[in-house]
């Protein structure tokens, strides 16, 4: 049996670590989980272990971890951590080739009938090929691969990935029982009422 060092980290996230390192096994449990219930605290510990000793997750405790941490109360003290601790670095909309904030203004009044606000856009520091976009709502930012700020990526796949993205701040993820709805049938169906759609996912995947 390894000694076990664990203590509650102020990690800018609901995170969890667990490693071994000279036969110490060492430990860190987000803070934002101290209060929790013995259970949930139970059930984070049997995850990590099965994950360091690669032994089946029993789906009663990933389910009863996944619906605590996904509860509303939890939720909106995450973002809240993420906002405070979380470093996002924004560097500009305006690209070489093409301006984020111009994109997002023009789909907002095509789609949107102009009424989302415009959230933080920026291009990415790298030319990221594995995260193309995301929005991030603890920091009310979308941030776009540079890799799309060229002249052989056309116009409707840059527009393609915002609209994406701005789908994303139209329907936020919601909570089915214990699974998190990331693209849900409204999501999905607006996403369809892209006119490029297929041409630009098949940019994407040529990309």
């Amino acid at each position: 049996m390894p000694e076990f060092r664990v203590e509650f980290y102020p990690f800018a996230n609901v995170n969890n670590t667990i490693r071994l390192r000279e036969a110490v096994v060492h430990v860190r449990i987000s803070d934002l989980l101290e209060g929790a219930p013995e259970g949930v605290i139970a059930a984070i510990a049997h995850i990590l272990l099965a994950k360091i000793y690669r032994k089946p997750i029993q789906s009663l405790h990933s389910t009863r971890y996944r619906r605590y941490v996904s509860s509303h109360d939890m939720s909106a003290r995450a973002q809240l951590v993420r906002q405070m601790r979380g470093r996002k670095r924004i560097d500009s909309a305006r690209g070489q080739v093409y301006d984020l904030d111009q994109v997002f203004e023009e789909l907002n009044r095509r789609f949107f009938y102009g009424l989302l606000a415009r959230p933080r856009m920026t291009w990415s520091r790298s030319y990221a090929r594995h995260s193309l976009a995301h929005y991030d709502p603890a920091h009310n930012a979308i941030v776009v691969s540079r890799v799309f700020d060229q002249q052989l990526v056309p116009g409707y796949a840059v527009e393609y990935i915002v609209y994406h993205e701005m789908l994303h701040l139209k329907h936020p993820v919601k909570l089915r029982g214990s699974r998190r709805c990331v693209h849900g049938p409204e999501f999905q169906a607006e996403e369809k009422l892209f006119p490029e759609l297929e041409k630009a996912r098949a940019f994407l995947k040529m990309l």
